[in-house]
C-alpha cells in the first residue's frame, strides 16, 4: 500500500516537473499551489526530486560544454585572425562612407528641398481645394452685405437661407463659417428691425400722402361724374332748367344747377390723373411683408399692422374742432378718410391676406359711424345755407367715390336727408331775413306803373291779371304793393336753392316734387307766417299799411297756384298724383290776412279810445251846450275817412271793421256812463250825452262802409238809445210795466244799468236842491226816484236770485 502511494507521488511529481519546464514562469503558480494540496511530506519528496531532476540537467549541460568546447576553440582563434581584417575593412567603409556622405551631402540638399517643395504643392493644392469651397461662401456672405447695404432685404434672406442650407454647411469646420454662422441671426434681427422701421416711417408718411391721395380719388370720382351729365345733356334729356330724371328714376344734375364744387374739381380735368401707387410708395409695405413671411413671422406683422391702421383710422376720423366753420375744413376731412380706404383697399388687393375684406369692412363700419355723428355735430353748427350745400355736395362726392372702391354708403345716403333738414332750416333763417328787410323796405302802397314797359316788368315777375286795370290808361296803380313780387320772387328763389339740395342724391322726380312742396310749406306756413306776424304786431303799422298787408295777402294767396305749376314744371310731376304733397299757402296768407284783420279792429279800438280819453263832460251841468262834443265829432271825422279806405278790402272786412268800432264805441260810452268813479250825473248832462249819441247814430245812418242792410249798424248804438230815452223821456212805469215783455219799448235797458244811473242822478238832486223839499213837484219827483229805485232794486234781485 504504501509502495503504490510512493510510485503515485514520483508519477504526480514527475508531471509537475514537466509542467515547470514547459510552462511559463508567470503560470507556475497554480502548479506549485497543488504540492502543498497534497499529502503530508509531499513537499519534501518534491523538493528531493526536484535537486535530483536539477543535478541531472547539469550533467547533461557538462557533456554538451565539454562536447562544444574546442569548437568553441576553434572558433575563438578563426574569430581572432578576422578581427584584423575586420578593422581593416571598418577602415575602408568609414572611409567609403564618409566620402559618400560628403557625396550626398548636396544631393540630401536637393532632395530635402524638393521634398519641401512637395510638401509645399501639396498644402497649396490642399488649400486651393479648400479655397474653392470657401470661396462661393465669401462671395455669397459679401453678396448678403451688398444686398443689405442697398436695402434689398428680401433678396438678403434668400441668401441668408442658401448660406445656412448649402455653402456653410461644405465649409462648416471652419471659425470664419461658424462666425458667419453665428451672425446670420443677428442679421436676420437687424433686417426685421430695419424692415420694421421702414413700415413706420411708411405709417407715417401715409398720413401725410392720405390727403392728398384722397383728393385724387374724390377729383377722378367727380370728373366720372361730370363725364356722365355731359353724355346725358349731349343725348339730348332735360329741360333749360330743371333737373335731369332717367326712367329709373336716377337723378342726373343739370348744368345749371350743378354742384358748385364742379367747377373747382373740373379744373383738374387736363391734368394728369395720378393713382395712389404714383402717389404713395407701397415697398415697404410689400418688403416687410416679405421678409416676416421669409421668417415665419407673417402673423405677428399682420397684427402690427392692422393694429397701427385702427389707431389711424382713429386720428384721420378726429375732426378739428374748428371744421364747421369753412368748406376746406370738411373738404380736408373727406379727402384724408378717401385717402386712408383707398390706401387699405390698394394693400387689400395687392398683398394676399395682410389685410382681408372682412378687416376692411370692420374698418369701414367703424368709420361710417364715426362720420355720421361727427357730421350731425358739425353740420348742427352751420348757419349758412351756401355751407351747407357745399357739405352736402362734398358727401355726395365723398360717398361715390367710396362706392366706387365696394365700401356700402346707404347710410350717407341716409344722412344726407338729415343734413337736408338743417339745410331747408338754414334757408328758412336766411329768407326771414330777406323777408324782413322786404317788408322794411316797403311803402304799404299800390305800385305805380308810368309806361307799359314798368308794367310787364311787374307783371313778368309776378302773376297779375286785372281786366280793368289793363283797360286804365297809363299812368295808373297796381293793387298790391311793391313787396308782393320780391316776395313772389324770393319764394321762387328758395325752391330752387332747395333743389339744389336734391341733386345727385339718386332719388325719383316723385320724391324730390315732394321735397321742394314740403320745404315750400315751411317757408310759407312758418317763416313767411312769422315775419307777417311779426309785421302785423309792430306798432309803427298803421291802418293804412295794415289795410294794404291785406290787400298783399289776398294777392299772394291767388299766386299759389302758380307756384304749385312752378313746382310742377321743374319736376315733371303731374300735381294730380295720389301721394302729390298740396302747397299750404293759401292758410298761410289767410291766417296772416285775419290776423292783419284784428289789428286793424284792434288798433280801430284803441284810436277810438283815445278820442274817449279827450271826453270832458261837465256831469253837473244844468242843460247841455246844444251842440255835440268836440272830442266826439274828431272822432267821427276820423272813423269817416278811414272807412273810406277800407273801401280797397276784399269781402267784408270793412263792414266787420265799422260795426266793430260802432260797437266799441257805443261800449265806451256806456262805460263812462257808469263809471265807479262819476257819483253824480245831472240831467243836463245826459240832454249833453245825448247830443254825442245822436251824432253817433248820424254817423252809422250814413252809411260810411257800403252793404249794410237797413239800419243793421244803428244797432250797435241801440242800448244807449233805449237808455238815455228812458231817462230823457222818464219813462219809468211804461219800462217797470213792459220789463221782460218782448214788445217792451226799453228791451235793451238793464235793470242794473238804469239803477246805476238813476242813483247817481238821485245823488245829484239831494245835493244841488237842498230847499227841494219844501217844494212840492220837487218832492213827488223825489219820491218818485226812491219808488223807482226800490223797484228796480227788486228787479235786479230777482235776476240775481
Amino acid at each position: 500500500m504504501a509502495d503504490n502511494i510512493t510510485m503515485e507521488s514520483i508519477t504526480e511529481h514527475e508531471r509537475i516537473l514537466q509542467e515547470i519546464e514547459s510552462t511559463d514562469t508567470a503560470c507556475v503558480g497554480p502548479t506549485l499551489r497543488s504540492i502543498y494540496n497534497d499529502q503530508p511530506n509531499a513537499h519534501k519528496r518534491f523538493m528531493d526530486k526536484l535537486d535530483a531532476r536539477i543535478r541531472n540537467h547539469d550533467r547533461e549541460i557538462e557533456k554538451m560544454c565539454n562536447f562544444h568546447h574546442q569548437g568553441f576553440v576553434d572558433a575563438i582563434t578563426e574569430l581572432l585572425k578576422v578581427r584584423t581584417d575586420a578593422e581593416k575593412l571598418m577602415t575602408q567603409v568609414t572611409d567609403t562612407n564618409r566620402r559618400l556622405q560628403e557625396a550626398g551631402r548636396e544631393v540630401t540638399a536637393q532632395t530635402e528641398e524638393v521634398i519641401r517643395c512637395r510638401i509645399q504643392q501639396r498644402n497649396m493644392t490642399t488649400t486651393v481645394e479648400k479655397l474653392q469651397l470657401c470661396i462661393p461662401v465669401l462671395e455669397m456672405y459679401s453678396k448678403l452685405k451688398e444686398q443689405l447695404e442697398s436695402r434689398r432685404y428680401y433678396a438678403a434672406l434668400k441668401t441668408m437661407e442658401q448660406l445656412e442650407n448649402v455653402y456653410i454647411p461644405r465649409v462648416s469646420q471652419y471659425r470664419f463659417c461658424q462666425i458667419m454662422a453665428e451672425n446670420l441671426p443677428i442679421l436676420r434681427d437687424e433686417i426685421k428691425e430695419i424692415s420694421m422701421s421702414d413700415l413706420k416711417d411708411f405709417l407715417e408718411s401715409i398720413r401725410k400722402h392720405s390727403d392728398k391721395v384722397g383728393e385724387t380719388a374724390m377729383r377722378q370720382a367727380q370728373q366720372h361724374r361730370t363725364f356722365n351729365s355731359a353724355v346725358v345733356r349731349q343725348a339730348g334729356v332735360g329741360h333749360y332748367t330743371k333737373p335731369l330724371y332717367s326712367l329709373n328714376g336716377q337723378t342726373q344734375p343739370h348744368n345749371s344747377l350743378m354742384m358748385d364744387d364742379d367747377a373747382e374739381y373740373d379744373d383738374y380735368a387736363d391734368d394728369e390723373i395720378l393713382t395712389a401707387q404714383d402717389l404713395v410708395d407701397f415697398s415697404p409695405v410689400y418688403r416687410c411683408l416679405h421678409i416676416y413671411t421669409v421668417l415665419g413671422d407673417r402673423e405677428t406683422f399682420e397684427n402690427y399692422y392692422r393694429k397701427q391702421r385702427k389707431k389711424q383710422a382713429r386720428l384721420v376720423l378726429q375732426p378739428q374742432a374748428n371744421m364747421h366753420e369753412t368748406v376746406e375744413g370738411y373738404r380736408r376731412y373727406f379727402n384724408q378718410i378717401v385717402g386712408f380706404f383707398v390706401v387699405e383697399d390698394h394693400i387689400l388687393h395687392a398683398t394676399q391676406g395682410l389685410v382681408t375684406r372682412a378687416f376692411t369692412d370692420e374698418l369701414w363700419n367703424m368709420a361710417l359711424s364715426k362720420i355720421i355723428a361727427v357730421l350731425r355735430t358739425h353740420s348742427s353748427y352751420c348757419e349758412d345755407p351756401d355751407l351747407v350745400l357745399e357739405l352736402k355736395n362734398l358727401i355726395v362726392i365723398f360717398a361715390d367715390t367710396l362706392q366706387g372702391f365696394g365700401f356700402p354708403v346707404n347710410r350717407l345716403f341716409d344722412l344726407l336727408f338729415e343734413v337736408r333738414d338743417q339745410y331747408n332750416e338754414t334757408l328758412l333763417k336766411k329768407w326771414a331775413l330777406v323777408f324782413r328787410e322786404i317788408f322794411e323796405l316797403d311803402n304799404y302802397s299800390p305800385i305805380p306803373v308810368e309806361t307799359e314797359d314798368e308794367y310787364k316788368l311787374v307783371v313778368s315777375r309776378f302773376p297779375f291779371h286785372d281786366a280793368e286795370i289793363e283797360k286804365q290808361d297809363f299812368p295808373k296803380k297796381l293793387p298790391m304793393s311793391q313787396s308782393v313780387p320780391q316776395i313772389y320772387m324770393q319764394v321762387k328763389e328758395f325752391i330752387y336753392a332747395s333743389l339744389k339740395f336734391s341733386e345727385s342724391l339718386h332719388r325719383s322726380s316723385t320724391e324730390i316734387d315732394d321735397m321742394l312742396r314740403k320745404s315750400t310749406n315751411l317757408l310759407l306756413t312758418r317763416t313767411l307766417s312769422c315775419c307777417l306776424q311779426n309785421l302785423i304786431k309792430k306798432p309803427h303799422i298803421g291802418l293804412t299799411e295794415l289795410v294794404q298787408i291785406i290787400i298783399n295777402t289776398t294777392h299772394l294767396e291767388q299766386a299759389c297756384r302758380y307756384l304749385e305749376e312752378f313746382i310742377t314744371n321743374i319736376t315733371n310731376v303731374s300735381p294730380e298724383t295720389v301721394h302729390t304733397t298740396r302747397l299750404y299757402g293759401l292758410s298761410t296768407f289767410k291766417d296772416a290776412r285775419h290776423a292783419a284783420e284784428g289789428e286793424i279792429y284792434t288798433k280801430l279800438n284803441q284810436k277810438i279810445d283815445e278820442f274817449i280819453q279827450l271826453a270832458d263832460y261837465e256831469w253837473g251841468m244844468t242843460e247841455s251846450d246844444g251842440r255835440a262834443s268836440g272830442y266826439l265829432m274828431d272822432l267821427i271825422n276820423f272813423l269817416r275817412s278811414t272807412f273810406q279806405v277800407f273801401t280797397h278790402l276784399p269781402g267784408k272786412v270793412a263792414q266787420t271793421a265799422c260795426m266793430s268800432a260802432c260797437k266799441h264805441l257805443s261800449t265806451s260810452l256806456m262805460q263812462m256812463l257808469l263809471d265807479t268813479e262819476l257819483k253824480q250825473i245831472s240831467m243836463g248832462a245826459i240832454q249833453q250825452f245825448n247830443l254825442d249819441v245822436i251824432q253817433c247814430e248820424l254817423f252809422a245812418s250814413s252809411e260810411p262802409v257800403p252793404g249794410f242792410q237797413g239800419d243793421t249798424l244803428q244797432l250797435a248804438f241801440i242800448d244807449l238809445r233805449q237808455l238815455l230815452d228812458l231817462f230823457m223821456v222818464w219813462d219809468w212805469s211804461t219800462y217797470l210795466a213792459d220789463y221782460g215783455q218782448p214788445t217792451s219799448k226799453y228791451l235793451r235797458v238793464n235793470p242794473a244799468t238804469a239803477l246805476a244811473l238813476l242813483e247817481k242822478m238821485k245823488d245829484t238832486s239831494k245835493k244841488n236842491n237842498i230847499f227841494s223839499q219844501f217844494r212840492k213837484n220837487d218832492r213827488d219827483k223825489q219820491k218818485l226816484i226812491e219808488t223807482v229805485v226800490k223797484q228796480l232794486r227788486s228787479l235786479v234781485s230777482g235776476m240775481s236770485s
